[in-house]
């Protein structure tokens, strides 16, 4: 189930990442410029990290629950 989780990641990465090439994005010149931009991507980091870490919490859990109904 992880491995699954973690395709799908790499291929929305790798498709988001395919769609920005041609964009010039103004804000992220503001915010380069205001110095704001390592805001944004720690945010987006530390978001990205708690979802990962989330569906890891959520798959352990839901692996016990089935070696549970599994024993019973």
């Amino acid at each position: 189930m992880i491995k699954k989780i973690i395709i799908l990641l790499f291929f929305c990465c790798a498709f988001i990442a395919k769609s920005q090439i041609n964009s010039e994005p103004q804000m992220a010149d503001t915010f380069r410029d205001n110095g704001k931009i390592y805001v944004v991507i720690t945010v987006i980091a530390m978001i990205f990290v708690a979802l990962i870490l989330f569906l890891i919490y959520l798959e352990r859990k839901v692996k016990k629950l089935e070696e549970q109904i599994k024993n019973n």
